[in-house]
Formats: C-alpha cells, sequence, structure tokens
C-alpha cells in the first residue's frame, strides 16, 4: 500500500513538472509553511466571493470587475515570479511589494467608487497615477501567466494610440493623449474593465471551477475507461481511446495542453505499445486534446465571450458549434484508422478492457452534472444560474457512491484550484480589455476591415484566408481567450461586411485561435504531447496538422453553408451537408495520410485531395464532381491492390 502511495505521490510530481515545462501557467511557486495558507486563503476567498455574487446577485459592473481582478493580481503577483531564476518556494520581497500595489490598484475604484461616478470624465492625478501603474501591472501580470507575445501586442496597440497623428496612409488618426487613454482604459467599462473580464468575473469563473470540481470527482477517469470500453478493441484502438477521451475530457477541461497531460499519460504509451510511430503517437493526443475546446456543453472561455459579442444565449453557440465539433473529431478518427490500416495495427484484446455496462453502473452517476448543466441551458437558465446549479449537484452526485465521494478537504480545495486555474483566462482577459480599448477609441477596426477588403479584392476567399493567417499567427503565443477578443474585434467585423452571418464569422475566427496549438512552428499543445512521447516536437506538430486537417477545412464549410451551425436550416439540408462533409474530409484524409486501401500514388493522391475539397464546398455540381474523382481515386487504388495481391500469390 506505502509503494502505491508513492509511486502515485512520484507520477504527480512528473506530472507538475511536465505542466510547468509546457504550460506556463503551471510555473507558478509551490510554497510551504505560511506562504502556502496565505495563498489558500486568498484563492478559497476569491471563489467564496464569486459564489456569493452568483447566489445573492452580481455587484455594479465596474465594482464586480476591480474586486475580480485585485483577487486576480494577487494571487498572479504571489505565484508567479518576476524573474526565472528566483526561487519556487519563497517570496522575493520585490514580488510582495508588488503583489500589494497590485492588490490594492482595483481596489481604489471600489473604495473611491462614488467619487469616480460624480466626477465621471473628470481625472485627477492621483486618478492618473493609479490608472497607469494598474495599466502598467496587468501587462506584467499578463507576462508572468500567459507570456510576451500578448504583452507585445497590448504595448504595439499602445503605441499605435499615442503616435496616430504620425502614422501614414489609411491607418492615421487624430491621436490619443496619455490622460484619456489611462481614463478610458482603466475608469471605464471599455479597457482593462470591459466586456471580456466582466463575462470572467460572472460566469466563466464559476465554469472553471465547476470543471476543477469535476476532476476532483474522477470524471476524467471514468471518460477514459469509457473510451476504453467503446473503442480500445477496434483497429488502431488505444489512438481512438485517445480522440474519445479527450474529446469527453474537453468538455470538463478548456485548455489544450491541460488534456494532453490529462489523457496522454495514459493514452500515448498505450499507443506506443501498439506499434504506433511516437510522433504519431503524440499527434494523436495533441490534435484530439486541442479539439476538446470546441466541445460543447463546456467549451474553452472564448465561447462564453463570443456569447456576450455576438448578443445571443450560450445556448445558441452551444448548438452552432454541435456538428462542426463532431466532424472535427470525425476527421481526426479518420486520420487514426487509415494510419492503423496502413500500418497494419490492431486493438486490444476485449478481455483486457472494462465493461461498459459495469463502468456505467458504477461511475455512471459522475455524469449527471454534465447532462444537468445542458438541460439547464436549454431551459433558459442564464450561464451563471446553470454553472452555479451544476457545481452544486457535482458535489451532491460525488456524494452518492463511497469510490467517488469528496471529503470537506476535497471541496476546500476544489475552491482552491478553482481560483488558480482561472487566473490565465482572467488576465488575458484584461489584457485583451487593453487592446479593445485601442480600438474603439482610434477606429482601428474600421481601418483594419477596410485594408483586408482591398487587399482581398472584396472576394470572401481571400479575406478567409487572411482572417485564418492572423489568428493562425496570433495564437501561436496568444490564449485562445485573448486571440478571439483581438481577432473578432478586428477581422469578423470584415467577414460580416461580405455577407456572412455574423455568428459563423465568430466562429471561424474562435476556431483558427483553437487550431493555432497544434500548427507549426509554435505549437503548444503537440509540443506537450512529444513531451510524453519522447518525440520530434517539430514532426509531431506536422503530424498533428496533417491529422486535423478537417479543422483547417471545416471553418470554410459553415461559412459558405452556415446551415451547418443550425442557422436558418431544415434537417434534410444539414443531414446533406454533413454528409457530403464527411466524404470530403475522407478523401482530403486519404490524400495526407497517401493510403486508402493501399499506398497512394501521386495521382490518386490528387484525386481523393481535389475531390474531397470539391464535396466539402455544399453545391451540387461540385459535390458531383468530387464524388467522381474519388472514386476514380477509389478504383486506382483497388486496382493497384488487386495487381499486388495477384503478385503475393505467384511469390
Amino acid at each position: 500500500m506505502t509503494k502505491q502511495k508513492n509511486n502515485s505521490a512520484e507520477e504527480q510530481i512528473n506530472i507538475d513538472e511536465f505542466m510547468a515545462k509546457y504550460d506556463r501557467e503551471s510555473d507558478f511557486r509551490r510554497y510551504s509553511g505560511i506562504g502556502k495558507w496565505v495563498v489558500a486563503i486568498i484563492a478559497i476567498s476569491f471563489s467564496l466571493f464569486q459564489l456569493y455574487t452568483a447566489i445573492f446577485g452580481v455587484l455594479d459592473a465596474h465594482l464586480q470587475r476591480a474586486v475580480h481582478l485585485s483577487f486576480a493580481l494577487a494571487l498572479v503577483y504571489l505565484l508567479y515570479p518576476s524573474r526565472k531564476a528566483w526561487s519556487r518556494d519563497k517570496l522575493h520581497w520585490i514580488d510582495a511589494v508588488l503583489t500589494i500595489i497590485a492588490t490594492a490598484m482595483p481596489l481604489y475604484i471600489v473604495v473611491f467608487y462614488k467619487d469616480l461616478v460624480m466626477r465621471a470624465g473628470i481625472a485627477t492625478p492621483i486618478d492618473m497615477v493609479v490608472g497607469g501603474i494598474g495599466v502598467l501591472l496587468v501587462l506584467e501580470a499578463a507576462r508572468r501567466v500567459v507570456g510576451w507575445p500578448i504583452v507585445t501586442i497590448a504595448c504595439l496597440f499602445l503605441v499605435y494610440a499615442v503616435t496616430g497623428p504620425y502614422i501614414p496612409g489609411a491607418f492615421a488618426h487624430r491621436g490619443v493623449d496619455l490622460e484619456h487613454l489611462v481614463q478610458h482604459l482603466f475608469f471605464t467599462t471599455e479597457g482593462v474593465f470591459g466586456i471580456p473580464l466582466g463575462v470572467s468575473s460572472t460566469f466563466i469563473f464559476l465554469f472553471i471551477l465547476f470543471g476543477a470540481y469535476l476532476e476532483k470527482s474522477g470524471l476524467g477517469k471514468f471518460f477514459i475507461d469509457i473510451a476504453n470500453a467503446i473503442a480500445g478493441w477496434a483497429r488502431g484502438g488505444p489512438a481512438k481511446v485517445a480522440v474519445i477521451s479527450s474529446g469527453l475530457m474537453g468538455t470538463v477541461s478548456g485548455s489544450s495542453v491541460a488534456n494532453v497531460a490529462g489523457t496522454g499519460s495514459l493514452t500515448i504509451p498505450m499507443m506506443k505499445k501498439l506499434g504506433y510511430k511516437p510522433e504519431f503517437a503524440g499527434a494523436v493526443e495533441a490534435a484530439a486534446s486541442t479539439g476538446g475546446q470546441l466541445m460543447p456543453p463546456i467549451m474553452g472561455a472564448a465561447a462564453f465571450l463570443m456569447a456576450e459579442f455576438v448578443g445571443t444565449p450560450y445556448i445558441n453557440i452551444v448548438k452552432a458549434a454541435l456538428i462542426p465539433a463532431l466532424l472535427y473529431f470525425t476527421g481526426i478518427m479518420i486520420g487514426v484508422h487509415l494510419e492503423a490500416k496502413k500500418e497494419g495495427l490492431k486493438g486490444i484484446p476485449r478481455n483486457q478492457l472494462p465493461k461498459i455496462g459495469k463502468l456505467i453502473a458504477e461511475r455512471g452517476h459522475l455524469a449527471v452534472p454534465l447532462i444537468a448543466v445542458v438541460y439547464l441551458l436549454v431551459s433558459g437558465r442564464t450561464p451563471m444560474r446553470a454553472a452555479l446549479w451544476a457545481l452544486l449537484l457535482t458535489i451532491v452526485a460525488a456524494m452518492l457512491r463511497s469510490s467517488t465521494r469528496m471529503s470537506l478537504r476535497d471541496i476546500i480545495k476544489g475552491l482552491e484550484d478553482g481560483a488558480r486555474a482561472a487566473l490565465g483566462v482572467i488576465v488575458a482577459c484584461a489584457t485583451a480589455g487593453i487592446i479593445i480599448g485601442v480600438v474603439t477609441k482610434t477606429g482601428l477596426g474600421l481601418k483594419l476591415g477596410s485594408v483586408l477588403i482591398d487587399l482581398a479584392g472584396g472576394q470572401l476567399i481571400p479575406t478567409l484566408i487572411f482572417t485564418m493567417i492572423t489568428s493562425i499567427i496570433l495564437g501561436m503565443g496568444v490564449p485562445t481567450t485573448a486571440n478571439y477578443v483581438i481577432t473578432s474585434t478586428i477581422a469578423a467585423p470584415t467577414i460580416i461586411q461580405l455577407g456572412v452571418p455574423v455568428l459563423a464569422a465568430h466562429m471561424f475566427t474562435f476556431y483558427f485561435g483553437i487550431i493555432a496549438d497544434i500548427t507549426p512552428p509554435v505549437a503548444l499543445a503537440a509540443f506537450a504531447g512529444s513531451g510524453i512521447a519522447r518525440s520530434n516536437p517539430l514532426l509531431t506538430a506536422v503530424n498533428a496538422s496533417k491529422l486535423a486537417i478537417a479543422a483547417f477545412l471545416i471553418p470554410y464549410i459553415f461559412v459558405l453553408s452556415p446551415a451547418l451551425l443550425m442557422i436558418n436550416t431544415t434537417l434534410p439540408q444539414v443531414t446533406f451537408i454533413v454528409l457530403t462533409s464527411v466524404c470530403g474530409m475522407i478523401g482530403v484524409a486519404a490524400a495526407v495520410s497517401g493510403y486508402f486501401i493501399t499506398d497512394g500514388k501521386w495521382l490518386d493522391r490528387l484525386m481523393f485531395f481535389v475531390g474531397g475539397l470539391l464535396m466539402i464546398h455544399p453545391e451540387v455540381t461540385t459535390d458531383l464532381i468530387g464524388l467522381l474523382l474519388m472514386v476514380g481515386g477509389f478504383v486506382l487504388q483497388k486496382m493497384r491492390a488487386n495487381k499486388e495481391a495477384k503478385e503475393q500469390v505467384q511469390l
């Protein structure tokens, strides 16, 4: 028993080290003694404040967001050292001072709220000092938790705001003086305390807390076991288990890297043992884990922001995302299946796999909160209320069996873990607010939209390609939440001008911000997968991009045919689009993998690729031509397979 506990502890340390290496948010101080208690008390108080306001009503917008940010900055400066060389178990005196100042800046708004409201638009010298320091400390917090890329982008926007008159060409503007800029960014709800932080301070935090309790209940292990029972026996079973379990885990975790660490530590060794190459095993997990943020009902934090920006209930975002998410995972499953056929890989013997009936009987109650949250959203409850009830149900459901029961210590620890998990999202939202503030103050969005349309010659497809490239580049160093905020502020309006429905335009930018996690050269999820698989990181990223080729195609499908997002459609329409899209993805996957029923040559691969692309475009003519090309590719491979079989017999 003691040996088993030691092994578990050792494994946990390894996971902590792994996450610290690949996920900046996990590289924090691990205090002992009084420092540990101070952090725990602040984090638990933070969660209790959020729960209190969720139950009894949120404060005025500026007050709610200021308290929310104050808690977050206190924890960031306590947990994340200014320099990597500084101790990870002791607080440096500089960080201690910065913790006090950073906590106080947002609280200045709380303490002097009435005075600030009475003299709205008139800033005193003290206001300017507090606001200026507040903005700088938000940027420094973002550097520590999220990294330099988002800070660099925010700083470029700030420079743009003050240098407007000196910029030549279409991007010139009157300029914003420092006083008005600081006032706009810190003392209104259009900058740091804008919509992103507003959504974070209400229901995003609660959903992150909900996710923390779901993980504590053992739901993640249940998902992996269910996936094993469903697909472990099939050809290339462990890879299909990775796809299914990562999709299910995505309903709990909004982080691609955390998803890779959670399920990949089990699935990647299984895939390697079966015979998959390390680069492919890491790529499967990375591609599947990245798709978790697309999977309803609890998608990434950016999805909640989308509901606010688009002005639609969150349940509409869930409905719109469902079919594209299923197509995404179908595309990965197709790639995995073709690779398994190509390498002649088998599944795991059924007698070594768990029984699905037994799993559901023993731990099926853990899924009740997920079912409940869908019901609550569909029945018209606000996301905040849905998350609150689902959180309570998670604790109650876990109590139903002794094997899943949470102790009082677990419940209290869940409050701390939830607050810690939210820090990256909060800081990203606050920093994204700075960018939005500059855009609204300078009119940059309209200027950039006009330039993009001019570059694309007013054509939809080139504009979409430019938007895709922008989203992927931003996503290489910017979290999905901030990436979506930036691209939806700048690029989405441009697409909308070309007649694309608002929801489809926002979903397009959302998708490509997420895909950046597996797109070389900076592909954090793929690098995390390669860390577990002990493979070449760049090759793992390339393989992950090939597997997730569907993710690069699906956004174009739903922009060209919004019926895929359940927009003004009928069931026959949706069914037809889904069927042709799946056929198209099979064609593209066969071309990319170089295998369908036998190894592909350049001609049949070309026919599969072009045919697949044509079937993805939602028109009868292109679908028929695409189908004919794919049939041609199949016939060529079939003839070659028959010839190879005859030669084998003769030998």
